[in-house]
């Protein structure tokens, strides 16, 4: 008997491990640009990267855990029960209860792993990170800046650099520009040749400025015009605080200790937020039960799958684990709306599975059912067609040419043949189930995350239910190239375990003439990933966007920023309005800097009350304002005007109505446009570039990543799949850890954009190439 219990013990851990450690890569590549970001840039040290990587694992576990663990026992007990190794087991003896004792010792094991997750380490975790944020954030202030981009998260200024050069720990500014906007109507202009910003404490910088000088005027005496030059200056700048409103409400809580979250709950005054405290103590333990529950539904479940095997497994972790989070948000909004108890809606799915596992317990010992007898619920009519019937009449085991030869064929035409069509069934549908766990642990991810915002700002279900189905695409679009590398390769790894490739190969067909109709699948899938980026993503993204906002409590979003009043001309020239109106084309209170591209100093000043647009001069005619020529420290000329033109004012007023958009939410055309349009005003455009490259790099990967898979699925085939998950999820860490990487890069101008976004595509095509050609044909 111990050597069965540690059999089965293998197998299902075996299984869960791997569910685990996929679950967890694919919430976590959410955030590893982040991490690679501050590798590339240099701007914190390796320990604090390191903390950042260790701080955001434990919150994703608390979701990837009890998914793994259902994951471990579905598959697992459904591999047994295919190879009739199930039918055995009880044969000599073993009943369900047996089974239930053997793996109860995975699942109480999985719990206290869990519970110490969820009610320790997660928290802790969060509030971790939230202090190493803030001892970040002075160094990363110097960072944020981009070159040729006005930046004003410094309170009180607004800051213009020509060039950025990454140095250990901070960065040097070429070509500085600073308004001190504390009186808007007469900004303190200062401009420097070089600047370099370091940390002088947690709430301080200290900007250090070279070979430059500091324009003060009084608006009310516009004669009176003071220049003060310096060869080295020292500038202080407190640190942008974060905003301490409500909308932050949510995170002490979920960054409190577990006890002090039950102290909170029962000496909070406001009974709204104790309420709250009490539902986030409670959701610390529900969680981790959530591994006794679904494994209490799991082992009746996967014990019955005797023909599903492990397809079926994969379609119920699927449904289980929809379901089981569907009911727990159920129950947390009931409860934070007051209908339930925090307690009994925190737990209420937890109940709901208990009761469901007990009876499917009940049910398996004293009446066996067969779950692959639910397939023909999905093919209600497949019972009336002769072929159908016989093959249920039809009780001997078939061959693999037998079982391809009454299978109906998709393709009538000669090309692709019987070999593509059976080929394209197995690997269509493992790409559709690996694609559907995937999107459907986002989807519940996204829903954990949200959760809070929509239960206090009181968002119906048809509103979250619009955005879960507008941002779906944007998911899919993501995560289909390793759900393309899964799919090759649990196919061709099953098909090589059984030794159809063997058999294959022995008629004279190559392995090359085996993957072609996978190869062809995933190009089209490619291009059809490239299209829908290009037709209907953008569309879809700027829905789920507004969304967002209104689940978040932000109000709607415009795309024509009102609020931008500094930006730059197309002759070396910075414009400076208080007031715009886009509709006639005027200007309230217009300043314009115009200065030396190669010494960054002041050549030109230009001040008007109002400027309106002349069509037939082509020219803003700008009145009641003076001018004045610099020539370093000294002025030229002074003079003032009622009306006046200049010839350096020729940007039009479409230069000045530019939109503000995400990348995500124009294809390739709109982006190379918005990029054109954005370089001419003088803003920092090289992520967007980058952007650009992506949207042709990033659906080829989906090729690239089938190619890759067929050399590991051929020699790890014979191993089991579980080698070759493991492969798929090794393959994919180091995909997205070099494509981040070479982002990062690409995105401070370390690295070309066209190389930024391609490079990964070309190093893994040729590692796959050379691979394939090394693969025995």
């Amino acid at each position: 008997m111990r050597i069965l219990t540690r059999y089965i013990l293998r197998e299902v851990t075996a299984h869960a491990l791997i569910g685990v450690a996929v679950f967890t890569f694919v919430l976590f590549t959410r955030d590893l640009g982040q991490i690679l970001e501050l590798v590339v840039r240099n701007s914190a040290p390796l320990p604090s990267v390191a903390q950042v990587f260790f701080f955001i694992v434990p919150v994703t576990l608390n979701i990837s855990i009890p998914a793994g663990v259902l994951v471990g026992i579905l598959i697992g007990l459904s591999r047994l029960a295919a190879d009739s190794e199930i039918t055995a087991m009880r044969a000599s003896g073993i009943g369900v209860w047996s089974f239930l004792r053997i793996i109860s010792i995975f699942a109480v094991a999985s719990w206290i792993l869990a519970l110490a997750n969820g009610v320790y380490l997660a928290p802790v975790s969060q509030a971790a990170m939230v202090h190493l944020q803030d001892r970040l954030k002075s160094s990363q202030a110097s960072f944020e800046v981009q070159p040729r981009v006005f930046y004003e998260g410094f309170p009180g200024l607004v800051l213009y650099v020509q060039n950025v050069k990454a140095a250990q720990g901070a960065a040097i500014w070429k070509g500085v520009f600073i308004a001190d906007t504390s009186v808007p109507s007469s900004p303190r202009i200062t401009l420097a040749q070089q600047g370099i910003l370091v940390s002088e404490g947690r709430d301080t910088l200290h900007l250090h400025l070279t070979d430059g000088s500091t324009h003060e005027i009084d608006p009310k005496i516009p004669d009176h015009y003071q220049i003060s030059t310096f060869v080295q200056t020292d500038l202080p700048i407190p640190v942008p605080q974060a905003d301490s409103t409500k909308d932050q409400e949510l995170a002490p809580a979920a960054q409190m200790g577990t006890w002090e979250l039950w102290h909170q709950a029962h000496t909070q005054k406001d009974k709204s937020l104790a309420r709250w405290y009490l539902i986030e103590f409670h959701r610390r333990f529900a969680l981790p039960t959530s591994c006794l529950v679904l494994a209490l539904v799991g082992i009746p479940l996967g014990l019955s799958s005797k023909k599903g095997g492990k397809s079926t497994g994969f379609v119920l972790t699927i449904l289980l684990v929809f379901v089981y989070y569907s009911a727990s948000l159920v129950g947390v909004s009931l409860a934070r709306q007051g209908r339930l108890s925090p307690g009994f809606g925190v737990w209420l799915a937890d109940i709901i599975f208990f009761l469901g596992g007990a009876f499917l317990l009940w049910r398996a010992e004293h009446r066996p059912f067969e779950i692959a007898s639910l397939k023909r619920l999905w093919h209600p009519f497949s019972g009336g067609l002769p072929e159908g019937a016989a093959v249920f009449r039809n009780h001997r085991v078939e061959d693999v040419f037998e079982r391809a030869a009454n299978r109906r064929r998709v393709f009538r035409a000669r090309f692709p043949m019987i070999l593509d069509d059976y080929v394209l069934r197995d690997f269509g549908m493992n790409l559709a189930m690996v694609l559907s766990v995937f999107l459907m642990l986002l989807l519940v991810f996204t829903l954990f995350e949200l959760l809070g915002d929509i239960l206090r700002n009181g968002i119906s279900p048809i509103v979250v239910g619009e955005y879960l189905l507008n941002v779906s695409p944007y998911f899919v679009y993501n995560i289909t190239p390793l759900s393309m590398l899964l799919a090759v390769l649990i196919t061709l790894g099953v098909m090589q375990r059984t030794n159809e490739i063997t058999a294959i190969k022995t008629t004279g067909i190559s392995i090359y003439r085996i993957v072609m109709p996978m190869m062809v699948a995933s190009a089209l899938l490619a291009t059809g990933l490239f299209f829908a980026d290009q037709f209907y993503l953008p569309h879809a993204n700027k829905r789920q966007d507004a969304l967002r906002n209104m689940i978040k409590g932000k109000p709607a979003q415009t795309y024509l920023n009102p609020d931008r009043k500094w930006i730059f001309g197309q002759h070396s020239d910075i414009y400076y309005y208080e007031l715009f109106d886009p509709d006639r084309d005027q200007f309230g209170r217009l300043a314009v800097f115009q200065f030396d591209p190669v010494t960054f100093q002041l050549t030109k000043r230009i001040y008007a009350d109002r400027a309106h647009w002349e069509d037939s001069l082509q020219r803003w005619v700008c009145t009641q304002g003076w001018t004045r020529d610099l020539r370093g420290p000294a002025i030229d000329d002074y003079r003032t005007f009622d009306v006046a033109t200049f010839p350096i004012l020729s940007e039009p007023p479409t230069y000045f109505k530019k939109e503000v958009k995400q990348s995500s939410e124009m294809n390739y055309q709109e982006l190379r446009r918005y990029i054109h349009d954005l370089q001419q005003s003088g803003f920092d455009v090289v992520r967007l570039k980058v952007q650009l490259e992506k949207k042709l790099a990033f659906p080829i990967i989906t090729l690239v990543m089938a190619v890759l898979a067929i050399p590991f699925a051929l020699s790890a085939g014979r191993r089991g799949a579980i080698t070759g998950v493991a492969v798929a999820v090794g393959i994919a860490v180091v995909y997205w850890t070099v494509a981040g990487l070479f982002e990062a890069m690409g995105n401070i101008s370390q690295l070309p954009p066209v190389l930024a976004a391609w490079s990964p595509d070309l190093i893994f095509a040729l590692l796959g190439g050379y691979l394939v050609l090394k693969v025995p044909t």
